[in-house]
């Protein structure tokens, strides 16, 4: 799988029953815990004092990123996702002796 860089913004729409927004954080929680368990979701940041996420994502390509991962989030909907694509870097200490 390919590895993705991902800045997710979630705007909660105005007017919105707070009991659907935590039906949907509950239930975005429990994809979250899907998505990593299948090796989609890698790491989950969130920026001190801001609310955004960033994370590593993984998946066959872009298009599968999109439609088979962030796609299945609950929260999708109110998300904005900015999406980079990586490829290894030579200096990567986290390479095993410098493979891959």
């Amino acid at each position: 799988m390919k590895e993705f860089l991902v800045e997710i913004t979630t705007t909660i729409p105005e007017g919105t029953d707070p009991a659907e927004v935590d039906r949907r954080r509950a239930a975005e929680a429990l994809r979250s815990a899907d998505l990593a368990a299948t090796g989609h979701l890698y790491r989950l940041w969130r920026p001190v004092g801001e609310l955004r996420s960033v994370g590593v994502w993984c998946a066959a390509d872009e298009a599968e990123l999109h439609q088979k991962v962030l796609g299945t989030l609950p929260l999708r909907e109110w998300m904005t996702v900015h999406v980079i694509p990586l490829q290894p870097h030579p200096n990567d200490p986290g390479r095993a002796n410098g493979a891959g």
